[in-house]
Order: C-alpha cells, then sequence, then structure tokens
C-alpha cells in the first residue's frame, strides 16, 4: 500500500534545494542525505522552544526512515515537519520530505528524539515549552 502524505497536514514546513554534493553513483540523490535535509529542518523547528545545547538539549534516540522513490538534483525540496508523540520526557517527530514541484513525497521519517541536560548529564521531563505547544 502506497503512503499518502500530504503537504497541507505538516504546519511546519521548511524549503531547501538538493546540492550537487549530494548525489551518488546513480545520479539520484544519495539516501543518506536524506537525514541531512530532515536534521536541517528540525534544527529550525527546534528554534521556537529556546533549545541552548547546555541544560536546554534534545539528543536523538532513534531514527527510522522510509524512502519512497528517488530524488533528482536539482530540485526544491519542502520538509515537513510535526510532533507525533508526546511522551514524559521523549516526544517522536514525523518528517516528510516533498518535491516542491508537486508535493510528491520521497521519503518518510519518525524521529524519537530525548530532552536532555548537558551540565546534569541526564534526561529531563519534556520542556515546558514543548507542553505548552501542545496544549498539555
Amino acid at each position: 500500500m502506497k503512503p499518502n502524505f500530504k503537504l497541507e497536514d505538516f504546519r511546519f514546513q521548511h524549503k531547501i534545494k538538493t546540492r550537487w554534493r549530494d548525489l551518488d553513483a546513480f545520479r539520484h540523490i544519495n539516501n543518506a542525505t536524506f537525514l541531512s535535509y530532515i536534521e536541517d529542518a528540525r534544527i529550525t523547528f527546534f528554534q521556537r522552544w529556546g533549545i541552548n545545547l547546555k541544560d536546554k538539549s534534545l539528543i536523538v534516540a532513534s531514527v527510522k526512515i522510509d524512502y519512497i522513490k528517488q530524488l533528482m538534483h536539482p530540485t526544491n525540496i519542502i520538509i515537513g515537519q510535526k510532533v507525533s508523540r508526546l511522551g514524559t520526557k521523549s516526544f517522536d517527530i514525523s518528517s516528510v520530505i516533498f518535491t516542491e514541484e508537486n508535493n510528491t513525497a520521497v521519503c518518510s521519517s519518525t524521529i524519537t528524539s530525548v530532552c536532555y541536560n548537558f551540565i546534569l548529564k541526564e534526561t529531563v521531563p519534556l520542556f515546558k515549552e514543548i507542553k505548552k505547544d501542545y496544549n498539555i
């Protein structure tokens, strides 16, 4: 069964362009590069919560990615992201990369992020800004 992702289902959208250096020997965007695109969008997504990489940081605990179709260069892409699960110390971000030309999904990903304090070197409860953003 083919996934049915829609760009309008993502309130956060991040636009970028593929780069020449992202190509692999098969002349399409290398699969590993998709995670780089998602990471770029995720950093911007997190800025609204005041993440500071010291006492208020996030670490990646898990990454799952499904490749749907090849991505060619050059292509303008849009990464749609949303929080899809909230836990007590962690949450999931669902991401889908779409081509800007026709909003076709090329991959989907779920990343589990954990709230972390690098000063104390321990996990911490969900930050209040995350809870506020999702009315909990």
